[in-house]
């Protein structure tokens, strides 16, 4: 009996001890509400902060999401003659495009959007159904139909500032200024020379877009930065005078089948370029030096265009017999000759193990250092530079510019391709003083030319004049630099005796009525690419002078390369001088002096005898 006690209260201690007691429902419930009202309260306080404490960061972080800060291109500067016109301008324009994927129903916004953006119905079909996101309908739209579009409500589709850039006077001077690239930036000539200064500072523009770069729909636009205007360029150049010497330049490229040629007039003063034309005769048969790249703009003779590269910069030749006036400038700078120092010239000579001799068979000659140089004969002078010496010519090359690049800078200029004192080999003394051994651009000889024509004094070329500002303002670029180059007397005894070359020498071409002038031809052979031989039957025809030979105002260099039906200088390049010389002396109101030239052909005196 005391067993069944003892079991029965061990038991019911068991059953009521309180750490085993369960948790009632009710109790459960309270606990679970209160667990939820804890978590709603929670949330409603970091809703407090995303809301209002933090509603500015957040804000921002979602609308950096489809902000985009765009680059807006300023209006790129225009580039104008000496006299004010216009020759190349940016015209402001309407940008089209559209976010293809917002475009619901592209046939129907294609018949509305055509006449207003100027594309064919079926054009703008298959643009607005290309899903690319990002599509121009047109890039060059007028302003007032550019203002209709964005007036009006036409879903994914977005009206942006743009400009064409326009050359009013046509393929003029276009291998001057060069031209630009589908994104408006320079890609040749002055354009990309003067890129930087052209195109003026971008701006800042903040569009709210979509992924594709489309502005939002009902969004607005900021302005972070303007855009600022670039710097326009006034150039040296004259367009009238542009234009005569491009067309007689052409007409004769195409008279003689050549394959290109260069013209520059320049204002002997001031080294300012008046004209340069550079032209190529896509016509022509290029051989194995391969065609000269053009703009493809005709000048107006049939496959004459532009060149892509100025020429008259850019491309060296060995220059020929105008090269002379290194030798004779050298030798009577050095007091070794005067103009009638009697040379004794054979027909040929053999030095260096080179074979030399003049263009045309002579017996022994005896020719006043005057004669010699009219009559270009290469044995005579030859001659003077035995006397002068290597270092003493070498010298006089560097004196007169070349081998230096001028201050014009041009894009992809030439400095030339000059032999020098360790390079020298012995049949350089007869190569150099007759143009042989020595390549450079046309814009070196017409330098020298122009430093004898001013009185002996070097002055760089120059292209461009002034700077032409946002608000009208013009800003003069500095003189071009100036230095001697050839004492004042040697320099008279100089010219005197290149004005005998146009009068009794190879140059009776250049002749213009009622002017003195004074000149040198050349009829240059040209070396076969990677060969020691020369291309048979190609020669560089050219003239380079000044007048009045009295008072020089005006010089002019011209170069017809590889012509075909003749390939004298004096019978292709001096007729182009004479035209666009006679036209500029008259164009400036340069008096006359009343001189009457006329020929005086003498002994020798063959237009011929200048092929070197």
């Amino acid at each position: 009996m005391s067993t069944h006690y003892s079991s029965t209260h061990a038991r019911s201690q068991v059953l009521h001890h309180p750490a085993r007691q369960r948790v009632s429902g009710p109790r459960r419930l309270l606990l679970l509400r209160a667990l939820l009202a804890l978590g709603f309260v929670a949330l409603g306080v970091r809703l407090f902060f995303i809301q209002v404490v933090d509603h500015a960061h957040y804000a921002a972080i979602s609308a950096d999401q489809v902000k985009v800060d765009l680059t807006t291109t300023a209006l790129r500067a225009g580039i104008y003659d000496r006299e004010g016109q216009i020759l190349a301008v940016s015209r402001p324009t309407s940008l089209v495009i559209a976010d293809d994927f917002q475009i619901k129903h592209p046939f129907r916004e294609a018949q509305a959007l055509s006449p207003l953006v100027q594309v064919p119905v079926s054009r703008l079909i298959h643009l607005l159904t290309e899903k690319h996101g990002y599509v121009i309908l047109n890039d060059k739209l007028n302003l007032n139909a550019g203002r209709q579009v964005s007036s009006m409500v036409f879903p994914g589709i977005v009206v942006q500032n743009s400009s064409v850039r326009t050359y009013p006077n046509g393929p003029i001077a276009t291998s001057v200024l060069g031209g630009t690239n589908a994104a408006g930036a320079g890609s040749a000539g002055l354009e990309y020379e003067y890129q930087k200064l052209l195109s003026g500072q971008t701006g800042i523009t903040r569009e709210f877009a979509s992924s594709s770069g489309v502005s939002l729909p009902s969004s607005f636009t900021t302005v972070i930065r303007k855009a600022k205007p670039g710097v326009g360029l006034e150039l040296t150049l004259d367009t009238s005078l542009q234009y005569v010497a491009e067309r007689d330049l052409a007409r004769q490229l195409a008279a003689t089948d050549a394959v290109s040629g260069v013209a520059v007039v320049m204002d002997v003063k001031t080294g300012e370029i008046l004209a340069d034309a550079s032209l190529a005769n896509t016509k022509s048969h290029p051989g194995v030096l391969g065609p000269i790249p053009v703009w493809g703009k005709s000048v107006g003779a049939a496959g004459i265009e532009q060149t892509i590269n100025n020429l008259a910069f850019t491309q060296t030749y060995e220059p020929g017999s105008v090269f002379k006036v290194v030798t004779f400038s050298a030798a009577l700078q050095a007091g070794l000759i005067t103009p009638n120092t009697v040379i004794t010239v054979p027909n040929s000579v053999t030095v260096g193990g080179r074979y030399f001799h003049d263009a045309e068979q002579h017996p022994l000659e005896h020719l006043t250092a005057t004669q010699v140089l009219a009559e270009s004969s290469n044995i005579g002078t030859y001659e003077i530079g035995t006397r002068v010496g290597a270092s003493g010519l070498l010298a006089q090359v560097e004196r007169l510019g070349f081998g230096q690049s001028t201050s014009v800078n041009f894009p992809g200029e030439s400095r030339g391709l000059l032999v020098n004192a360790e390079e020298w080999h012995g049949a350089d003394q007869v190569a150099l003083p007759i143009g042989q051994v020595d390549a450079v651009p046309a814009i070196q000889v017409l330098d020298a030319y122009n430093a004898i024509a001013n009185g002996g004094y070097f002055i760089e070329p120059k292209l461009v004049r002034g700077y032409v500002y946002a608000n009208g303002a013009v800003k003069a670029t500095p003189r071009s630099a100036k230095r001697e180059a050839i004492s004042p007397s040697v320099d008279t005894t100089m010219v005197k005796m290149l004005e005998q070359v146009v009068l009794a020498g190879t140059g009776t071409n250049a002749i213009i009525p009622g002017y003195s002038v004074a000149g040198k031809t050349g009829t240059a052979t040209m070396p076969y690419p990677g060969k020691d031989k020369l291309l048979v039957g190609d020669y560089n025809a050219s003239f380079v002078g000044f007048a009045p030979a009295d008072n020089p105002v005006l010089s002019m260099i011209v170069v017809v390369e590889r012509p075909e039906t003749t390939i004298f200088g004096g019978a292709v390049a001096a007729p182009i001088f004479q035209e666009v010389m006679s036209y500029a002396l008259h164009h400036y109101n340069i008096p006359s002096n009343g001189t009457n030239q006329q020929p005086l052909h003498g002994a020798g005196a063959s237009i011929s005898s200048d092929v070197t």
